[in-house]
């Protein structure tokens, strides 16, 4: 099998090293690509060109094109190759709107009973600055309602943060909702669906802020590791039952049916599960943790989604643990500099994974982007992998690198 992964980070790295580790393929092209991807296999077209990836898939004879990134999905990459004759993996342009609109994830989780929180609608800024101004309960969550790379929602503890996160983010006629805050402790788990049937993947949790102890500012991830024990075997199966199984029958409902992974981002507290949002693709950092621990062939299983064909297939993990911590540019996730080389990645121990992201090849390799590298190291135990990435993790060395200390603490702060 010949596949096409289209993206360039850490994420759609590991799907095409999991297609060629496990089997599933004979050759992986990657478009655009990083540093990290062999050079005949990576092709230098935009996530967003999709007239020249029709135009590779052909040349390349490409048997099922795999996309990473939510933009195109949400663009309407799928609908445009398989209107051509390509076999995609991934979610239509309408089925995307599950991550596209917030809104319209709302009004399906609203319709169809799914746990979430609370919200009220507005049409631009007065309305909602009347709402934040007359209001006595804080902290409020403020969401945008389209793809906004990771700012579109402001957790705001008090009305001036309130204010300012409307003044900076908030257009005269944007759509936009709040949303009751909900405390707990939150993780990420992954379906894979078929528009009928979904299976669900282990647990996984990422660290989003760029400081030890979730502290500084969002970022698209610093490092994530699975099994998260937050999600116990009974709240997963929980997860299936009352979230990604109903929206699945939901979207087929709705004449939108759903193929491809569905993403559920949720907060736990005891017994409560809350779903805070739904991606429509694999996560980054999360691919990094839980590929390396799937059990059977990736090809399989994301063959078996596109043919309708995933019920009575049994989805497994490796019983081990996986931890990545992302290697950063300086100053990431605000202004840094790329062109800085890399060394070191050729003095790690074999059983360390590099998941490449923000790099490049020229001469030699080179930092060309905020999240560079993806160390990741699997054991036994949550505290071992903890040790064997911690260990590794110094030899690699880039001017400015930096990285989180504490991926994985919440469950470590929980072991004896």
């Amino acid at each position: 099998m010949r596949y096409l992964v289209v993206g360039s980070g850490g994420r759609e790295h590991a799907i095409a090293w999991r297609l060629l580790h496990d089997g599933s393929a004979s050759e992986v092209y990657v478009a655009p690509g990083n540093g990290g991807i062999d050079e005949r296999f990576r092709i230098q077209i935009a996530v967003n060109d999709f007239e020249s990836l029709y135009t590779i898939c052909k040349q390349k004879n490409i048997d099922i094109v795999i996309i990473g990134p939510e933009a195109p999905l949400v663009d309407g990459v799928v609908d445009f190759l398989q209107n051509r004759g390509i076999t995609v993996f991934g979610p239509t342009t309408q089925a995307a709107q599950l991550e596209g609109s917030k809104l319209f994830a709302k009004y399906i989780m609203q319709k169809y009973n799914v746990p979430t929180a609370h919200f009220r609608e507005f049409k631009g800024k007065e309305s909602l600055i009347g709402y934040i101004e007359s209001s006595a309960v804080f902290p409020v969550v403020i969401k945008l309602d389209g793809l906004a790379a990771g700012k579109g929602v402001g957790v705001c503890r008090e009305r001036e943060t309130a204010l300012q996160f409307i003044h900076e983010m908030v257009k005269d006629n944007a759509k936009v909702f709040v949303e009751d805050f909900c405390d707990g402790e939150e993780a990420s788990v992954l379906g894979i669906s078929d528009g009928t049937t979904v299976l669900p993947f282990i647990a996984a949790q990422d660290h989003k802020r760029v400081y030890d102890n979730d502290e500084g500012p969002n970022t698209g991830g610093m490092g994530a590791y699975a099994p998260a024990p937050v999600v116990t075997s009974r709240i997963l199966e929980r997860v299936h039952r009352e979230i990604l199984q109903p929206v699945i029958l939901g979207m087929k409902n709705e004449g939108i049916p759903f193929v491809g992974i569905l993403y559920a981002g949720l907060i736990i507290k005891g017994n409560d599960i809350k779903v805070l949002e739904f991606n429509v693709r694999f996560g980054d950092p999360e691919t990094q943790v839980l590929l390396p621990l799937l059990s059977g062939k990736l090809g399989d299983y994301i063959t078996a989604s596109i043919d309708g064909k995933l019920s009575g297939i049994n989805l497994t993990f490796r019983n081990k643990h996986a931890i990545t911590v992302v290697l950063a540019s300086g100053g990431y996730p605000g202004s840094y500099t790329t062109g800085l080389p890399i060394t070191g990645l050729d003095l790690l121990p074999e059983d360390i994974l590099v998941f490449h992201a923000g790099t490049k090849r020229d001469g030699q390799l080179l930092t060309s982007g905020g999240r560079v590298l993806n160390i990741t190291a699997i054991a036994d135990s949550l505290e071992e992998a903890y040790q064997k990435v911690y260990n590794a993790i110094p030899r690699v060395s880039f001017e400015g690198m930096h990285y989180r200390k504490d991926i994985g603490f919440r469950a470590l702060k929980k072991r004896p």
